[in-house]
């Protein structure tokens, strides 16, 4: 996985997280599969489309934090992540 001081693109604008569709109990194989990226301020009360109940591993970068839901529009629990 990249550390969280790497997500950056490719013209070195930050990116608050990365979000993976595949995962491994070996940590080599971990952050695999297609990749959904969180911009900073993002707002998303709805996962896009094929991305509900998918994330399997996420990495968020330094200086940002990461709300998820359990329900769409933002209801039910949520937990919190940061770098």
């Amino acid at each position: 996985c990249p550390a969280p001081g790497d997500l950056r693109t490719v013209n070195g604008s930050r990116i608050c997280a990365y979000l993976y569709s595949d995962n491994s109990a070996y940590y080599e194989d971990c952050c695999a599969g297609d990749v959904l990226v969180v911009n900073p301020s993002t707002d998303m009360p709805y996962m896009p489309s094929g991305w509900a109940a998918k994330v399997s591993s996420l990495v968020v970068g330094t200086r940002c934090e990461l709300t998820v839901w359990d329900r769409s529009s933002k209801k039910g629990h949520s937990r919190h992540f940061s770098a």
